[in-house]
């Protein structure tokens, strides 16, 4: 079968949907033939085979309000047919474009958050959104919360399928801090919570910051994003300058070593835009107990509220300090959420089930497998 995902972008761009795009596509590569439309970071159209996936990348004029205004975009996904259609949403141009002219005669649409800015989008997009939900032979969604969020609710066959990472590289190691990195940990004070994700304004680390005064130990920051400038400037701002360290442009291997050298993973996001959060699955591959927020999206599914991590409310500094050092301040309960997250992370967060189950989907709606 010929499938074609349409995303926003591809790795080496990082992020969490750009990681399951990849795997999705990686992981059935060797059984379809795949090819992958996402935008590029400059003007020029690039094609590049990496790990058996055709990975176009169409050349991007301008972006506005995160959105990526490729004039090319069009004639890529229309210039061939294909067995079916992968659209990974929320991702308005290539939607417009789908609704238009699907090249397939199914379309899978997997819907990885909802579209919060600008408030004037629903009305506009979300529109286009819901007719293709509509006649889409499946929604998937990553979270069983997700299933009843937004434009997913119109669609008249949805189906869960959780996220998963490669177990192997987190439970493996590498066991220790080296080089700058090693240099960087000496001076964040012991013990050490940890937050792993882009610097945006859904991610609510300027609450994090604020909680920080009252929890002894450090924060060590791994990420970059627009908001870097200001989170340093109000760190010093609250004299947390020595105790906040900000990590950016780590390699996975450095990050998964940030893992192994904190106590506690913190996930403080405020908007819903935040939809699962696979950094706490990494967390908990590793066996650090997850603070995370209350949110209407599967973040409190995946870090579960007693069991793997403590769930707090959202924009609540005062909730997410007393978590924070609570956690800090006991090694016991670290130790046994810890476990726990852990365990859970391993039976139900495997990359390989995740891309059995889309194979599985995939299979069910064009009949091929049975």
């Amino acid at each position: 079968m010929r499938i074609l995902h349409v995303g926003k972008f591809y790795p080496p761009v990082r992020g969490g949907m750009e990681r399951i795009l990849a795997a999705l596509c990686e992981g059935t590569a060797s059984r379809w033939q795949v090819r992958a439309v996402v935008a590029s970071a400059g003007g020029r159209t690039v094609r590049e085979r990496r790990d058996g996936v055709e990975v176009v990348r169409v050349g991007t004029m301008a972006r506005a309000l995160s959105v990526s205004l490729s004039p090319g975009l069009a004639r890529e996904l229309w210039r061939d047919r294909f067995d079916v259609v992968v659209l990974h949403e929320p991702n308005p141009p290539a939607g417009t474009l789908l609704a238009l002219h699907t090249p397939a005669p199914h379309l899978v649409v997997w819907h990885h958050s909802d579209i919060v800015r600008p408030a004037w989008a629903d009305a506009t997009y979300g529109r286009v959104q819901r007719r293709l939900y509509r006649r889409a032979a499946r929604v998937i969604v990553a979270a069983p919360p997700m299933a009843r969020s937004g434009s997913v609710a119109v669609a008249p066959r949805v189906e869960v399928v959780p996220y998963g990472v490669a177990l192997a590289p987190l439970l493996a190691g590498p066991e220790g801090a080296n080089g700058h990195l090693a240099t960087a940990l000496e001076r964040l004070p012991s013990p050490r919570v940890l937050f792993v994700g882009r610097l945006v304004y859904y991610k609510g680390l300027e609450v994090l910051l604020e909680a920080m005064r009252g929890v002894r130990g450090s924060l060590a920051i791994a990420g970059e994003g627009p908001l870097e400038p200001a989170l340093r400037a109000r760190a010093s701002a609250l004299g947390l300058a020595g105790r906040v360290g900000f990590f950016p442009g780590l390699p996975d291997d450095d990050v998964r070593r940030l893992y192994r050298a904190c106590d506690v993973f913190v996930l403080p996001s405020t908007e819903r835009t935040e939809a699962f959060g696979l950094v706490q699955v990494e967390a908990m591959v590793t066996g650090l107990p997850v603070v995370s927020t209350d949110l209407p999206t599967g973040v409190p599914w995946v870090n579960v509220d007693g069991v793997t991590g403590v769930v707090v409310r959202r924009h609540d500094v005062a909730a997410l300090a007393g978590a924070l050092a609570r956690l800090i301040d006991d090694p016991t309960l670290r130790r046994t959420l810890g476990g726990a997250g852990r365990r859970r992370a391993i039976e139900r967060f495997d990359v390989r089930r995740m891309v059995d189950d889309f194979v599985g989907i995939v299979e069910s709606v064009t009949g091929v497998g049975r």
